[in-house]
């Protein structure tokens, strides 16, 4: 009996490990089968826009996803970072948050619009007349006079009020596309118009600005909002903009609540452009490379699904029309 029982485990074992290499060996089947037909492999270097970096992180993870073979490696340093690679060959693509200009289209630019996503104008949570910047806003020619002309040098004078708390504006050191689209917000003036304190990057303002109760900055909507819960990051609040000039905050005025509202205004056209912009990926010339041109369309086609998610605009399907074009 011990015998049959002895035979029969051994049979019984064996069939297991028979039916455990046949599925281990269907799985690696599948796996090769699957690999074998993804042709894409390489390489893609991206830098510039720290407006476009979260989305462009993004869409490198998914696109590593579906291409192993594929890296996409992703850098921020400011606009002007990303069109000074991209004409030099530095890297495949550069990340830029500003319309091209005629003079970088003279050296061979070119683009594509990818996504969408505006500056807003950023204060300390614990503003001394937070409320009342809440209630009333503040007009563009208020921002004029604060990081253009530098007539009002308080708060009091920001809001109407007796506070005799003094102003601290800062802008951007490195050359960008969000100090770009302020400037032009405010009367069409330049980066070098803006006045305030220097600080790199849309990190360095946001942290600035956090460090400064009295502080007054502008960032791109992706390091003012924070991508889980789509609320504004802690220590810092929204400026909201009297567009109509009436001295307070209409409803139809009133959409920084959450990421979605911003967004959901920036696409109405309700939130003013400038200082909503396309974002762009940019290169010196039309890439020729095979796999750069494979992630764009990815990028205009299937990638648009990441866009909202990442706390971006979606660019509008007649305009992903003729972006596709150039790509052709």
């Amino acid at each position: 009996m011990k015998w049959k029982n002895l035979i029969a485990s051994f049979i019984l074992i064996a069939g297991f490990i028979c039916l455990s290499c046949l599925f281990s060996c269907n799985q690696s089947g599948k796996n090769n089968a699957g690999s074998g037909t993804d042709t894409l492999k390489g390489k893609i270097t991206l830098s510039g826009a720290f407006a476009l970096y979260p989305l462009a992180v993004k869409w490198a993870e998914e696109f590593q996803k579906l291409h192993p073979k594929v890296i996409v490696n992703v850098s921020a340093g400011g606009a002007g970072k990303g069109m000074t690679d991209a004409l030099s060959k530095m890297v495949d693509l550069g990340m830029y948050s500003k319309a091209v200009s005629p003079e970088e289209q003279a050296k061979g630019a070119w683009w594509i619009a990818v996504a969408k996503d505006a500056v807003l104008p950023t204060v300390n949570a614990h503003n001394p007349v937070l409320a009342d910047l809440k209630k009333k806003g503040l007009t563009r020619q208020k921002f004029y006079d604060i990081f253009i002309s530098g007539t009002i040098k308080t708060w009091g004078q920001a809001v109407g009020n007796n506070s005799k708390a003094e102003l601290n504006a800062f802008t951007r050191s490195d050359a960008c596309g969000a100090a770009d689209m302020w400037a032009k917000f405010l009367n069409g003036k330049k980066q070098e118009d803006l006045l305030g304190l220097g600080v790199n990057g849309d990190p360095g303002v946001a942290d600035a600005v956090r460090r400064t109760p009295e502080g007054i900055g502008f960032n791109n909507l992706g390091f003012v909002y924070e991508m889980q819960t789509r609320k504004i990051y802690a220590g810092l609040e929204v400026i909201p903009i009297d567009l109509n000039g009436n001295g307070k905050i209409d409803p139809d005025e009133d959409f920084y609540g959450s990421m979605d509202l911003v967004m959901k205004a920036i696409n109405d056209g309700k939130y003013p452009s400038p200082p909503a912009r396309d974002l762009y990926f940019v290169s010196g010339g039309k890439p020729a490379n095979k796999l750069v041109l494979n992630f764009l369309k990815w990028v205009l086609t299937d990638g648009q699904k990441f866009v909202n998610e990442a706390g971006y605009v979606t660019v509008k399907p007649e305009q992903i029309t003729l972006e596709l074009q150039k790509l052709n």
